[in-house]
């Protein structure tokens, strides 16, 4: 038999055996669901597949059809394609393949498509062997990526190739995925029934990821054919969804998402939004001291003076989680986040810091006014201190700040909480010693 008739059945074979969501890869740009902005008639991945390729990072999460959309590029320029991963490949080997890349260059007079996945993966110095070959056109460069390329690669490599961003896909995308799938069902499966309520369930909890979704999916087709059933269940979802852990990066992009939005719903005053965000992050395995640090931060930074009492209750959750440990600790962090989110809001604080690095860049080196100096080691000080306790209300209008400072006001209390009490206690003095209010 043939070398090449071979190579033909063993490809075949491959592809029967391929999980799922290889096995219907999308084959051409109209059938990639959810990225019409880079698809449609005036985007940009559907000029590039008309005209010359150009080296290029894909950015987004995963099961958005990045590697899928590769594969399409390379096939419509009838280019060679490469795929690596970036986990699996060294420096030696990118060379290899830009070796190779220029031999079919001479020898066949075309070009190379390296699909390099998982690029944020490469060291500094990995990216940097790729400059060249990526600027002289040996190989066109199709790098993926789920975090933010400006922070994990290189600006000599970002500044060789286009940046195009892949959306999350809504779970009525992921749904026309699963649709898709189930009516070509024949090619990869059986005839069988199914609840109407299935494919849907699998979208909304898919996370965006039409790839766990195919794979979700087919997990439930190979446990029907276990239990001989002839109609995938609401039932048989739940057993197989057992087994997918919740979906969680704890040092990518997706960790800063989840946590953003623990405290953007904290800032926001929804306490039903911090609770679901940050119960997100636990079932994720989360370390939770991180969360209670968060919990201290935010009770400071966005509730701060207008009730002083966030941030002793944020260190009670702290200290509660060191003391009886998780999973016990979940309930006052429960508690904690509660209490922010329903507690008034300012940012005082923050401005009073911001005002005040203004002022050391300023005047980072103001002496000290001579009454508030030291008195033990210059007992002839001439400028006498005046005791605040032996006045009236215990408070004196004299200056404390340095004379050229003496007119600024770093912190403006808000009109929330506790904090109104304070500006017009505040007002008051200041206006007695002379300063902005």
């Amino acid at each position: 038999m043939p070398d090449d008739l071979f190579s033909e059945l063993g490809d075949a074979r491959r592809q029967q055996a391929a999980p799922l969501p290889a096995r219907l890869r999308p084959s051409i740009l109209a059938d990639v669901i959810g990225q019409e902005h880079l698809t449609g008639p005036n985007g940009i991945l559907a000029a590039m597949a008309s005209h010359n390729l150009r080296s290029s990072i894909f950015y987004g999460p995963p099961g958005t059809g990045k590697t899928t959309v590769a594969q399409i590029l390379a096939r419509s320029q009838g280019l060679a394609y490469v795929p690596l991963s970036a986990v699996a490949t060294g420096i030696a080997e990118i060379r290899k393949v830009a070796e190779q890349a220029q031999g079919r260059w001479q020898l066949q007079g075309r070009g190379t498509v390296v699909f390099l996945d998982e690029i944020h993966r490469f060291s500094k110095s990995q990216q940097d062997v790729l400059l060249p070959f990526v600027e002289d056109g040996t190989f066109v460069l199709l790098g993926a990526t789920t975090e933010n390329p400006w922070v994990s690669l290189n600006n000599a490599l970002i500044s060789r190739c286009l940046l195009i961003e892949f959306h999350a896909l809504e779970p009525h995308h992921i749904e026309r995925v699963l649709e898709r799938a189930w009516e070509e069902r024949s090619r990869w499966w059986r005839e069988c029934g199914r609840d109407q309520s299935v494919l849907p369930a699998i979208a909304r909890r898919a996370g965006g990821d039409a790839r766990m979704a195919l794979t979700v999916l087919e997990r439930l087709t190979v446990l029907a054919d276990s239990q001989g059933a002839n109609m995938l269940t609401e039932e048989m979802l739940q057993a197989v969804w057992k087994d997918f852990a919740s979906y969680y990066d704890a040092h990518g992009d997706f960790h800063y998402d989840l946590a953003s939005a623990f405290i953007k719903s904290i800032r926001g005053s929804d306490p039903d939004a911090a609770l679901y965000w940050m119960g997100r992050m636990l079932k994720g395995g989360e370390d939770p001291r991180f969360i209670a640090r968060r919990l201290l931060v935010h009770a400071a930074e966005d509730i701060g003076l207008a009730d002083p009492r966030a941030l002793a209750v944020a260190h009670a959750a702290s200290w509660a989680l060191e003391t009886v440990g998780f999973p016990e600790a979940r309930i006052p962090m429960a508690e904690a986040v509660l209490y922010l989110s329903m507690a008034p809001k300012s940012n005082t604080v923050v401005k009073a810091l911001a005002a005040l690095d203004d002022a050391l860049a300023r005047w980072p080196n103001a002496p000290v006014p001579d009454e508030l100096r030291d008195h033990s080691y210059r007992p002839r000080q001439e400028a006498r201190y005046r005791y605040p306790h032996e006045s009236p209300g215990h408070f004196l209008p004299d200056p404390h700040l340095p004379p050229p400072l003496q007119s600024l006001s770093f912190y403006q209390p808000g009109d929330q909480g506790e904090e109104v009490s304070n500006r017009e206690k505040l007002r008051n003095w200041r206006s007695a010693r002379g300063q902005e209010t």
